[in-house]
């Protein structure tokens, strides 16, 4: 697959998943606030996932459109990060991997917004406006909760040690990435590690919590090998159209 289209279409599916994973809280969620705020997101990230895709299928040209690449690919043909995928838990799960994907997609897309593909840096620049806003929120939710009740801080800080080793997947990098640097189309996914670190303390600072101590890593989304939590949810959000010929977004 040409690499720009591998490229764009990580943006897209990290967006997709996570969209996916936020709308299963719809009339779910702890509080009717947070029930309105978390289908807001759910919506903004489906947004942005038809822009990359959209612009996925037209580089890679073979008639595949924002539908057919989100719901006629299997699990293997996903290029998301692993922490997308991850099961939403409870509330203080979702807000931690919220947390962390939200603050690693200001970074990124700041970047991208500098893209020389004029596209991608319209598509960043139109994202990183929503993106103010999930991650505004987010970290809010990590102050409040972890320097909250014994409770909350109890299950946010049992949430961060178990979504810890699926950070380590956002900054790093392959020859998708360095191709993409190379061309001024992309960045350097290494280089985002250290501002997005000193953030996470100083959040966790103010949130009384713990930053993880050093575990592997684990990889392999960027590259089409998954967790057995995307075959279910991508089930769930494709039976319709691939049981309905013809279904579309």
């Amino acid at each position: 697959m040409n690499a720009r289209v591998e490229y764009v279409l990580r943006f897209g599916d990290n967006a997709l998943v996570l969209a996916q994973r936020l709308c299963a809280w719809v009339a779910h969620a702890p509080i009717m606030e947070e029930d309105v705020a978390l289908a807001n997101v759910s919506l903004d990230l489906f947004g942005q996932a038809r822009l990359w895709l959209a612009y996925a299928g037209e580089l890679e040209g073979a008639g595949r459109d924002e539908d057919a690449l989100a719901f006629h690919r299997g699990a293997g043909e996903f290029r998301n990060v692993l922490l997308v995928e991850r099961p939403n838990g409870d509330f203080a799960e979702t807000t931690v991997r919220g947390y962390f994907y939200d603050l690693w997609a200001s970074l990124a897309l700041a970047e991208l917004s500098r893209s020389k593909d004029e596209r991608i840096a319209a598509i960043a620049e139109k994202a990183r406006k929503e993106n103010a806003y999930h991650l505004r929120r987010s970290e809010d939710w990590m102050i409040r909760l972890g320097d909250g009740t014994e409770e909350s801080r109890s299950r946010m800080q049992r949430a961060v040690n178990d979504f810890w080793r699926y950070t380590g997947e956002l900054f790093l990098g392959d020859e998708v990435d360095a191709t993409m640097r190379e061309q001024g189309v992309g960045f350097d996914p290494t280089a985002l590690r250290e501002p997005w670190l000193e953030r996470v303390r100083a959040t966790f600072a103010a949130a009384t919590l713990d930053v993880s101590s050093d575990v592997w890593m684990q990889r392999g989304g960027k590259q089409g090998v998954h967790t057995e939590s995307l075959g279910y949810l991508l089930a769930e959000m494709q039976v319709l159209p691939r049981t309905i010929s013809g279904a579309a977004w």
